[in-house]
């Protein structure tokens, strides 16, 4: 009798193809690139704040706008080389 993890994971495969899985290394290097850009991110949250603090109010807007530009560009890089490790699981 199959248990009902199994019976999900036969319909996921169905539906989605076979479960991708990374190697050790890949493993390893997504963890590093987390680290890589959770410290950019926390480098750029401090430089705005510095900015922020320094800043006229009306300039104040702006500044925040520009974090999160510069954050969301930071997240969208960090996908794009996760995606690229797990593009490799597949190759």
């Amino acid at each position: 009798m199959k248990s009902a993890y199994e019976i999900a994971m036969e319909k996921l495969n169905a539906t989605s193809g076979p479960v991708k899985t990374l190697s050790d290394e890949q493993k390893e290097r997504v963890a590093g690139i987390d680290k890589s850009y959770d410290a950019k991110i926390a480098e750029t949250k401090l430089t705005f704040d510095d900015k922020l603090a320094a800043a006229p109010p009306e300039e104040q807007p702006d500044t925040q706008q520009q974090l999160a530009s510069e954050l969301a560009r930071l997240e969208e890089k960090r996908e794009k080389e996760k995606e690229d490790v797990w593009n490799e699981a597949d190759a």
